[in-house]
């Protein structure tokens, strides 16, 4: 009797997992999954009509199991048993229970239930030029609400390298032409045209270029010099003539001192971002630039003890050089007069030697060691800053009245000519606080080599080489190497490389390579004005964000600043891209989800939209 009793239990414990797994099965029929995107040469079979198969190859037709049971105490199958009444509640308890434990496990492993958002509004249109470090009209970390409208008669750029030499004005309708602009842009009809010249380049910018070649050889455009900075001098002129030359030039300045003067750049297609010198650090690391380029840029650099100059003197690469283009270095009288030797005591004080002189040009080197800083007197002034001070701390980090210590042992100075930098792991690879002590060349090269795989992907599949996609924004920059992938493809584009505070500091790395980059903060707003970029690149940004800032506030500002008809890549963890998706939806992209090149099993995504006019 006990044993018939537990023969009838077992048979009606299978015969519910029976009817569980039935009912299961329906929440996995198959549906049409993410797209897959490979970016691996594969070859696909394709369907083709083929003759009847021969005798041989016939398959043997096996007989359906007609009979099934369960395994009695002896060990024979037997269908010798009682089927009792199904309990549907029992099997709905059992399919919660199970639903409950998986959501529990996806929480353990940080995945999150994708969230609805609801579609964002357009903001007022007094807001189509909104730059977050002018107009703070948001709480630091939570972001706009809205999005930022275009001009009512805003077109499509202008493609390089066309748009070097005009643009449309209805794109940047508000653009002052006065004085401060007069020589080097003008308005025709319905665009705006930049004649290469202005109150800085007065015999027009290639002839100033060949001036400062001139006066001194070993400046080298686009060979040793290969990364320059540009401080308001207008409409980015001196950028885009020596892009010519294969130099990279950032041009900052600010739109409340120079106005439209970052977004004219922007909108040729210049590297620019608004930033000024002041009492913070700029958001670049000490030896960046290999050129620094001042022309009646507005900067007074003696004042306070000739702060500013210190602070521009961390940025300048040592043996690097100081150009400097104003009223004082050819007019001596009175003021003028003070002003020249002001600059002549502070330049000789920072052990800067004045290289070349000549007609309104001034030229300064600075030392590639600490050899002259260590030898002067005592009581000179500036002094050295202290051995502790870092240069490359520079989020929210004030300027130091003090003379940035070059390495002991050369790093940042000791940099090779372009393009062999482009490939070369460089020593500053060494100092970047991280785990990884032994093995960053490795690291290095591989973050190369997977870069450079992505961008032959986006090429195959998604012709990313003719979008004419001109400014690039790499929002994780990592060391670099997707800006030099974009090289070695030979786009016709430039690369703002975001290095995150939450991340190790890889800027130095990334200068020393040839690029530009910045140092930001996601959980804020990037300063730039809107409609800036062609192309936000983001690989694994947004998984690390998440636990600090809104990720939907990230979109939104992503969305101020790409530019009607512009591009957005993500790859990231498969939950936040469900995430990302959603929102991009709300803000009006037209996004795409595909599986990412390691395949549909693994557990990141690629997200790709597009931001129609």
């Amino acid at each position: 009797m006990i044993t018939t009793s537990k023969i009838v239990s077992f048979s009606l414990l299978s015969l519910s997992l029976f009817f569980i797994f039935k009912y299961l099965s329906a929440f996995t029929t198959p549906t049409i999954q993410n797209q897959h995107l490979s970016f691996f040469n594969t070859t696909r079979a394709t369907a083709t009509p083929s003759a009847p198969p021969s005798p041989a190859a016939v398959a043997v037709v096996r007989p359906l199991l007609e009979r099934t049971g369960i395994i009695n105490e002896l060990g024979i199958m037997t269908d010798d048993f009682v089927v009792g009444e199904i309990d549907e509640g029992l099997i709905e308890s059992i399919v919660a229970m199970a639903n409950s434990t998986d959501q529990r496990e996806n929480v353990e492993r940080g995945e999150r239930k994708v969230v609805k958002v609801e579609k964002f509004r357009i903001c007022e249109m007094n807001l189509s030029d909104y730059v977050p470090s002018l107009d703070n009209l948001t709480v630091k970390g939570e972001g706009l609400d809205c999005l930022v409208p275009r001009p009512n008669q805003y077109k499509l750029h202008i493609p390089w390298p066309k748009s070097r030499d005009e643009v449309w004005f209805d794109n940047v309708p508000h653009t002052r032409l006065d004085r401060e602009n007069e020589g080097a842009v003008s308005r025709k009809g319905d665009k705006l045209v930049f004649l290469g010249e202005g109150p800085q380049f007065i015999r027009g910018t290639d002839k100033y270029l060949d001036q400062i070649s001139k006066m001194v050889p070993e400046i080298a455009f686009g060979r040793h010099t290969r990364v320059a900075l540009d401080i308001s001098s207008g409409p980015a002129n001196f950028g885009a003539y020596l892009l010519e030359r294969n130099v990279t030039t950032l041009s900052i300045a600010t739109s409340d001192v120079h106005p439209n003067q970052i977004e004219l750049a922007l909108e040729r297609g210049l590297p620019a971002m608004v930033a000024t010198f002041g009492r913070r650090r700029l958001p670049y690391p000490s030896q960046a630039f290999d050129l620094i380029h001042c022309s009646r840029c507005g900067v007074n650099w003696t004042v306070d003890g000739g702060i500013l100059l210190l602070e521009a003197n961390r940025l300048l690469r040592g043996g690097g050089y100081f150009v400097w283009e104003a009223e004082p270095v050819y007019k001596y009288d009175n003021e003028l007069g003070e002003q020249w030797r002001a600059m002549e005591d502070l330049t000789s004080n920072i052990c800067w030697e004045l290289v070349n002189k000549e007609e309104y040009i001034a030229i300064w080197q600075k030392p590639v060691n600490n050899s002259c800083y260590l030898s002067r007197d005592p009581n000179v002034q500036p002094s050295l800053c202290n051995t502790d001070d870092n240069p490359d701390n520079i989020w929210y980090a004030d300027v130091k009245a003090c003379i940035t210590r070059l390495p002991e042992n050369g790093y940042g100075t000791n940099t090779t000519d372009w393009p062999a930098r482009l490939h070369s792991p460089p020593d500053r690879l060494f100092t970047i606080e991280m785990d990884a002590e032994k093995s960053r060349k490795e690291l290095y090269k591989a973050d190369s080599r997977y870069r450079n795989d992505m961008v032959r992907g986006y090429v195959g599949a998604f012709h990313l080489n003719q979008m004419n996609l001109r400014n690039v924004m790499d929002m994780k920059a990592g060391y670099g190497g997707y800006a030099a992938a974009l090289v070695d493809f030979q786009f016709n584009s430039w690369v703002m490389n975001v290095v995150p505070v939450s991340g190790p500091n890889t800027l130095p790395v990334i200068y020393d390579r040839g690029f530009i980059g910045v140092m930001h903060d996601w959980c804020e707003p990037f300063n730039t004005n809107p409609r800036t970029y062609d192309l936000l690149n983001a690989v694994g940004l947004f998984s690390v964000e998440q636990r600090r800032c809104n990720i939907t506030n990230i979109m939104v500002e992503m969305d101020r600043i790409l530019r009607p008809g512009g591009r957005v890549y993500i790859r990231d963890t498969t939950d936040v891209i469900a995430q990302l998706e959603e929102i991009a939806k709300a803000v009006g992209w037209v996004p795409f989800v595909f599986d990412s090149g390691e395949g549909p099993h693994s557990n990141w995504k690629l997200l790709a939209s597009e931001k129609r006019l």
